[in-house]
């Protein structure tokens, strides 16, 4: 009779993947397949949460004891995160070969008190997308400024069952939305005293701006009904002329969509130009007592062939050197489109409570967008809120 062979232990890994799109479970599955395949010692478990429910999925799971080895998160709760000390700081992981690979522009937002506390996994800088058949329809000119704007949605929405902008006013990103006009107005987040912007007269002219819209019903009605994914629908259909997006919207339309034609465009200016820059982390949690083999699929998973899938595939901007300088990224006129604005592109301030500080934003617009309040009141109110939370 024969040795019994025993079965070979494996170290499992836990982690949480925010859904970008259709494609992101089936895609890491895959990664956790091929690694599996090279290292069948190590069990990698994938949890798929929806962007909408992460952070409160991972504040449940920090308060219970139950976090996960790796996720993907928000770059702008890795403040909160690294403060709290459920970060991992990844410095005594990098070797300096892994860490040239990636581009500085997107490594910065994950530097806190000069320790890499996380890996950008994802990139994108927004921009805006007009449906030009609507537009030739309409006899409306592609805008440039604000005020060309708010004259080509008048000509879109006098087109049948048309709306000229698609506003976003409900759920993740409702603040960003406000951004987008508070930044092109020459305003800012915050001012250079590290008080609130909300309260300076370009916050306030990009408010009005939105309101005058819903107001004139250039918008879809009800903004506040409509999340990101509800307003790409909209625009996906034929429906709204113009739309503030993210280059993942480009994979969607060719999938769902594919004769609708399109152009991407900066975003119409006021005093300034900007866009807005946006990564997402890959962090290991501090508690995780398997962390070399976390960090062995990490690197796996940063293989060049599996960063170009994932990139191609959502539709983000890459934030490896080596799928940067891939011949698409220079030629393909969509993604350029969205690339040209990194040069002037702003990210949200790495500041403490910044997620509770964006609510605000969030519940202000909401007000204003339903007529609850004023802007200018709201706008004040707002500010005094934030600065509130800023001074303590």
């Amino acid at each position: 009779m024969g040795a019994i062979v025993p079965a070979q232990s494996q170290t499992r890994v836990d982690f949480t993947v925010a859904e970008y799109s259709s494609n992101t479970g089936p895609y890491f599955e895959q990664v956790a397949a091929a690694f599996e395949k090279e290292n069948p010692d190590i069990d990698i478990k994938i949890q798929v949460v929806p962007w909408d429910t992460l952070l409160q999925r991972l504040t449940s799971d920090i308060a219970g004891g139950t976090t996960p080895d790796i996720s993907i998160i928000g770059t702008r709760w890795l403040l909160d995160f690294a403060s709290q000390g459920v970060a991992e700081s990844l410095d005594a992981h990098l070797t300096p070969e892994f860490k040239s690979t990636f581009i500085d522009t997107f490594m910065a937002p994950s530097v806190v008190d000069g320790k890499i506390m996380g890996l950008p996994v994802a990139a994108s800088a927004r921009a805006m997308m007009i449906n030009t058949d609507l537009f030739e329809k309409a006899g409306a000119t592609p805008p440039t400024n604000w005020d060309e704007f708010y004259d080509a949605a008048k000509k879109l929405s006098a087109l049948p069952d048309t709306f000229g902008f698609g506003l976003q006013g409900k759920e993740i990103e409702t603040d960003a939305y406000y951004y987008y006009s508070l930044w092109t107005h020459g305003g800012d987040i915050l001012k250079a005293d590290g008080t609130s912007g909300l309260d300076s007269p370009e916050a306030l002219k990009a408010a009005v701006l939105y309101k005058t819209m819903i107001d004139e019903r250039l918008t879809q009605p009800s903004p506040t009904n409509y999340n990101r994914e509800e307003v790409f629908n909209l625009f996906k259909q034929g429906k709204v002329g113009m739309v503030f997006t993210f280059p993942m919207l480009i994979p969607q339309i060719k999938a769902e969509a594919p004769n609708l034609h399109y152009k991407i465009m900066p975003f119409p200016e006021g005093k300034a130009k900007a866009t807005y820059g946006v990564t997402d982390t890959l962090m290991m949690f501090a508690n995780s007592d398997v962390k070399d083999a976390a960090w062995k699929f990490i690197e796996f998973a940063y293989k060049d062939e599996w960063r170009t899938k994932f990139d191609h595939g959502e539709g983000f901007l890459p934030v490896t050197k080596n799928v940067a300088a891939e011949e698409f990224y220079k030629t393909d006129p969509d993604i350029s489109g969205f690339a040209a604005g990194l040069p002037y592109a702003k990210f949200a301030p790495t500041i403490a409570n910044w997620e509770e500080i964006a609510d605000i934003t969030v519940r202000t617009m909401q007000q204003i967008y339903l007529g609850q309040q004023a802007p200018e009141a709201a706008l004040q109110a707002a500010a005094a809120q934030i600065n509130t939370i800023r001074s303590k």
